[in-house]
């Protein structure tokens, strides 16, 4: 019987992986359902609904696919080089208040104000990553924990300038962490009347499909890939490690920051203090999910949104929680990262190690 290539073999594999991981986190999410006492079948039907029900519904679920789609390609484009950027959420909100700033202090005209804004925020972000970045690189400080640190940083700072721009003490607690609405020349076109979908989509496919581009048809796509697999082979074969490393860092910040500027030109309008908690993680998860492929972001980024807008509509319709679909994606996320085969292996090497004794004490 002919064998098959290692190629076919591991495409199964993760086939089947992720069709086992999938039937886990459902399987948990019927449980969970059932414990609030719900209908699973109407729970279903109204995160379906909810999704793509009507128009409207279309427009709720693109307004949540475009920042997974923007933060998950931040931190596909970080991980796949083996570069652990943790600050996709404080990057998109230093991105967020530069936007909304701009918006707010310097007059431009209406057909290059959300592009001003944007550049703002992209820059922002990126400045935000410099420092994790340099301190890795030039000082072997792991970025792992200076992201962290920094989302805290920028949660903090945020609201700090929120508070400068209202006026307020910073030792007032008053509840008024909003900016003043933006000008709405500044703002993304809707796309679907009544609805926060926008122009933004557009945006997040365009780097979806230019990252593709990047990494399988250009020499700078292949050096990325050569820092990430082992850094000291990319700089022996000529890779200019040190300025590549800089630069995928930055990029990963420059499109987290994009994504908060869309979210305050395309749906908010203005910059509220911790408006937006989870996207970050959301962009890391989807990545993680996507192998960091990103194509895979892509799909993995749409199919995450809706679920986002569905899970909504669901707790808006039943009595289920909609922390219950983020119970489930969080799991699935889990029952992906594990490695079975490896788990499978080692079972594998101590069932012959256990023979191999008892066969020497027979």
């Amino acid at each position: 019987m002919k064998k098959l290539p290692i190629q076919s073999k591991n495409f199964i594999y993760e086939a089947v992986k992720y069709l086992a991981a999938l039937s886990a986190a459902l399987l948990l999410g019927v449980l969970i359902i059932k414990l609030q006492g719900q209908d699973v079948a109407a729970a279903g039907k109204a995160v379906l609904f909810g999704a793509f029900g009507n128009i409207s519904r279309l427009g709720n679920t693109i307004r949540w696919v475009t920042p997974c789609l923007m933060t998950g390609i931040a931190a596909a484009v970080s991980f796949r080089s083996g570069i652990w950027n943790m600050g996709i959420g404080g990057q998109l909100y230093m991105g967020a208040f530069a936007a909304t700033a701009v918006a707010l202090y310097i007059p431009l005209p209406q057909t290059v104000a959300p592009i001003v804004c944007l550049i703002a925020a992209g820059a922002a972000g990126m400045a935000f990553a410099l420092i994790p970045a340099l301190l890795k690189r030039f000082l072997g400080v792991s970025e792992l924990i200076t992201t962290l640190m920094f989302n805290y940083i920028a949660t903090l700072l945020t609201t700090y300038f929120t508070k400068l721009v209202n006026g307020i003490s910073a030792n007032n607690n008053s509840k008024a962490m909003a900016t003043p609405l933006i000008d709405d020349r500044y703002r993304l076109t809707t796309l679907i009347p009544k609805t926060n979908a926008s122009t933004g989509i557009f945006i997040a496919i365009f780097f979806v499909v230019l990252m593709y581009l990047v990494y399988k048809y250009t020499i700078m796509g292949y050096e990325m890939r050569q820092v990430g697999s082992n850094i000291r082979f990319a700089r022996a074969g000529g890779v200019r490690t040190n300025r590549m490393y800089l630069m995928i860092f930055l990029l990963s910040g420059f499109i987290a920051g994009l994504a908060g500027g869309i979210e305050i030109l395309g749906v908010y309008g203005k910059f509220t203090a911790n408006f937006a908690s989870n996207i970050g993680w959301d962009g890391i998860m989807i990545a993680t999910i996507a192998a960091n492929s990103p194509i895979a972001t892509g799909f993995v980024g749409i199919l995450w949104g809706a679920l986002k807008s569905g899970s909504l509509y669901m707790e808006a319709l039943t009595e289920t929680n909609r922390l219950t679909v983020e119970v489930i994606q969080a799991a699935f996320v889990l029952f992906v990262t594990i490695d079975y085969r490896g788990f499978i292996n080692r079972l594998r090497e101590n069932r012959n190690r256990n023979a191999a004794k008892a066969v020497k004490g027979a």
